[in-house]
């Protein structure tokens, strides 16, 4: 098996590339929605925003679960555990809160406690990846 296609490497990639998508929601992507929540045109941006996100989330997050047990397989160190922690609470805050808080803002709208709960689970989910990629990146380094 060559360096490149190591559990960890793959892993590494992966939360690397999630990280990067995460940052880019909790940045850019929430922000702009959140300042059309009460707007008229709410509704149509959250479902193109839902529409639109969906097939990035169909690739990364089934990625990070796939990349994630296969270290497990392999046996992950000290670091390999912290990333795939991070991992986990990032998945985790997706199911628990954001994709549920998606589903009640596209069926009841932007209430600000709704908003709110979006763009605190976003913050989790970001936390979640930035653990992700810097315990991968501590296991490709080591």
């Amino acid at each position: 098996m060559s360096a490149a296609s190591t559990p960890e490497v793959v892993l590494a990639l992966v939360t690397t590339a999630h990280l990067g998508f995460q940052a880019t929601v909790t940045v850019l992507v929430y922000p702009a929605l959140a300042r059309l929540a009460g707007e008229p045109q709410w509704g149509r941006a959250h479902e193109q925003h839902s529409r639109r996100i969906a097939p990035l989330v169909a690739v990364l997050y089934p990625a990070l679960v796939l990349s994630g047990a296969w270290l497990v397989v392999d046996g992950p160190g000290a670091a390999g555990w912290v990333a795939l922690l991070g991992v986990a609470v990032a998945i985790g805050a997706t199911a628990v809160s954001a994709a549920p808080t998606h589903g009640r803002l596209g069926r009841e709208g932007p209430t600000p406690a709704l908003v709110r709960r979006l763009l605190l689970a976003d913050r989790v989910r970001l936390a979640g990846a930035v653990v992700a990629a810097a315990g991968a990146g501590l296991v490709v380094l080591a």
